[in-house]
């Protein structure tokens, strides 16, 4: 799989690139990426890699552009990578048809349902793809030292990716605004209803970072803001309080598991790049470690 650079632009002393390849895991489309690359990333000191995980409608760009992320991450010499949401142009029936299902909305998911199988496998594409074609293509990046991160529907990925390897793959979660309990909210009922055979119970036992945070074994390192003013936590699709009940009751003290209410902030860019920075470092602690 050959990378084919897109764009390239100097940014905080780094470079912000944007990559094409063909993916097998979202079978055989292109697939764009962003990649930040800080300046003191080389082969003998190579960078290690935050993830970051975008929303509904969103694509690579989102983040990388208005994130807040790119400042911070070159001072603390972290490489962020920036997948897209989902395969692009598969021409599945009614794949365009919603905002909230299809193109732009992946869910972090590998697709069970016959109709999506094929193509939307983003969980495969952002936890072993995107890594295996990094590492073949003589970047100076670091995999052994990964974090990740996402906002709303990717906050749902970052927590979920995070708390269902079994390989201990990335060493510290963060989300801004994460659809903390979607088999109980109706974003994520309708796209496990559609991505996965057996809907919600399917959905249960992978992707739902309640669920998950309540059976998981061994030390955490979770940090979630979430707003007050956000029209989607007030229409029950955030659910950040079941998520931090559940590790509560597991036995995760705020040490481990931190659940930050942000009064009067809202879904959008303007919340995230806010509190960028405070992720950023965060990771920072378990990357550089």
């Amino acid at each position: 799989m050959s990378l084919e650079k897109l764009s390239s632009n100097k940014v905080y002393g780094g470079e912000l690139a944007k990559y094409k390849f063909k993916s097998a895991a979202l079978g055989g489309l292109d697939a764009n990426f962003n990649l930040f690359l800080p300046t003191n990333a080389s082969e003998s000191n190579k960078a290690p890699v935050l993830v970051y995980l975008a929303g509904l409608t969103c694509t690579e760009d989102n983040g990388a552009q208005k994130g807040g992320f790119l400042g911070p991450a070159a001072k603390e010499g972290i490489a962020i990578l920036f997948p897209d949401t989902s395969p692009r142009g598969a021409g599945i029936e009614g794949e365009d048809d919603d905002w909230d299902f299809g193109t732009g909305a992946g869910f972090y998911v590998n697709a069970t349902n016959p109709k999506y199988a094929k193509n939307y496998n983003m969980k495969t594409h952002v936890t072993l793809e995107l890594p295996q074609v990094l590492e073949t293509s003589g970047l100076p990046l670091d995999f052994k030292r990964q974090s990740i991160f996402g906002h709303s529907m990717g906050g749902h990925g970052a927590l979920t990716l995070y708390l269902s390897s079994e390989t201990k793959q990335y060493r510290s979660a963060s989300a801004f605004a994460p659809i903390s309990n979607p088999i109980n909210a109706p974003w994520g009922k309708k796209a496990f209803g559609g991505y996965l055979l057996e809907g919600v119970e399917e959905a249960k036992a992978l992707y739902d970072a309640t669920e998950l945070v309540s059976r998981h074994k061994g030390p955490l390192h979770v940090l979630v803001d979430y707003g007050t003013a956000d029209n989607f936590y007030k229409q029950g699709q955030l659910l950040p309080e079941n998520f931090l009940k559940a590790a509560r009751d597991a036995g995760f003290d705020e040490f481990q598991v931190r659940v930050r209410e942000q009064d009067g902030y809202d879904h959008s860019y303007y919340f995230i790049s806010t509190f960028g920075e405070d992720h950023v470092h965060f990771h920072a602690n378990f990357l550089r470690a």
